[in-house]
């Protein structure tokens, strides 16, 4: 691993540094930046959001790695993620444009026409425009291919019918990416088609998820007779698998990064609550379990930089890049969990005005479930490692080449 900027990494960073100078407060020291918007509690958290992305989009610092002419800087990997440090220490508006800026961007200029690219692209880059990831069915979540929601030709259209679950900022908006069945008679993966969907369209119904937090982040969304035009189809009919593949991939890059509460939180509360009558910190029990934490973090850290050397050196990751999400997700939620013992009964309390550290660690333990779902599954990432990176055999898939309509159902 090399730890040390090139003589041009260097010079990036402080041209990124300067321009983040220019146009945002640093942190002072010690202060944590928000990791996400909880809209429920900031309701102006979108338009601020969309407010910092149109200032870096004006100064050429939004979509680093996508082309200049969409809008982009053409940056390598190894810039985006000099950008995504630096900018971690200032107080900046975290971004509500993941979904369309890291997977869905990138789906459209792989795959969509130029016509596609030239109308959608830069109204995403500026944020002008809201995306979100029309994927997952109640039937069809880790086996994607299995999905039923379908689209049939009606001219120079389609007619959408069916059910997506889990989508999130479906609510706010304007686009969608959707994937349909357009042949039933085809193997699953081969009968599935790409296409955008217009948010605001008759017989497209948005209806909340509660969670068990009490946000509403997710959504379900119903298609009742949606008619999409044919050009918005991207890629060609019964080619989907390939694009998804690319938002999948896109997906689980984006997955793979912040934590939100980290070590340090974590150090700071066993500092200040007791144990016994002593710091909880003097615990011989709770310093092993905060030395694992911290042990563990580290391991995911010098793993994440050799993923950074390599795409510094132009070369491709080795298989060390897909075991962040399956280590991190869960030690996530380990970590909340230890923080909710230390707290003991003040654990309970979830109103952030008065609960402790204002409820950082409540919401993180809720929370934490859901990242080991979003992205693939601790049990899908286990295959993909085993067939792929260790070639183990690979499990049986008995319904892999029948025609779709003769795979069996309980629906």
């Amino acid at each position: 691993m090399d730890f040390d900027d090139t003589p041009e990494e260097a010079a990036f960073r402080a041209e990124v540094r300067a321009w983040l100078d220019a146009h945002a407060e640093r942190l002072a020291p010690g202060e944590r930046k928000a990791a996400v918007i909880d809209t429920r509690r900031q309701p102006d958290g979108l338009e601020r959001s969309r407010e910092w992305m149109r200032t870096r989009a004006d100064g050429g610092w939004a979509c680093l790695t996508w082309p200049v002419e969409y809008g982009g800087r053409a940056a390598t990997p190894i810039q985006k993620v000099i950008w995504e440090q630096e900018e971690a220490r200032y107080r900046t508006s975290p971004s509500m444009f993941v979904i369309g800026h890291e997977m869905l961007g990138p789906t459209l200029i792989a795959h969509g026409t130029d016509e596609q690219k030239r109308r959608w692209l830069r109204p995403m880059l500026r944020a002008d425009e809201v995306w979100c990831q029309l994927f997952s069915e109640p039937a069809a979540g880790s086996d994607l291919a299995g999905l039923r929601t379908t689209a049939v030709r009606d001219g120079d259209a389609w007619m959408l019918n069916g059910q997506k679950i889990w989508t999130s900022g479906a609510e706010f908006s304007k686009w969608g990416m959707i994937l349909a069945r357009t042949d039933p008679r085809a193997p699953k993966h081969a009968g599935i088609t790409y296409f955008v969907v217009d948010m605001d369209a008759p017989g497209v119904e948005i209806r909340p998820i509660k969670q068990m937090n009490g946000g509403t982040s997710f959504n379900e969304v119903f298609f009742t007779d949606v008619r999409v035009p044919d050009a918005h189809r991207v890629g060609p009919v019964g080619g989907g698998w390939r694009g998804a593949i690319t938002t999948l991939m896109n997906e689980r890059a984006a997955l793979s990064g912040g934590m939100g509460a980290g070590f340090d939180d974590l150090l700071r509360l066993a500092q200040r609550t007791t144990l016994e009558g002593r710091p909880a910190l003097e615990d011989t029990a709770v310093r092993q379990r905060l030395a694992d934490v911290y042990v563990k973090l580290r391991g995911i850290e010098f793993t994440r930089y050799r993923t950074i050397t390599a795409l510094s050196r132009g070369t491709t990751p080795g298989p060390e890049s897909s075991l962040g999400k399956l280590v991190s997700a869960p030690l996530r939620q380990e970590m909340a969990s230890f923080a909710l013992e230390l707290l003991g009964p003040a654990g309970v309390v979830t109103d952030r005005n008065i609960a402790f550290d204002g409820a950082l660690w409540q919401d993180a333990l809720l929370g934490a479930p859901g990242g080991r779902l979003a992205g693939g599954t601790d049990e899908i990432l286990r295959n993909i490692i085993a067939e792929r990176i260790l070639g183990l055999p690979p499990e049986p898939r008995l319904d892999k080449d029948l025609p779709f309509q003769e795979v069996p159902s309980s629906r």
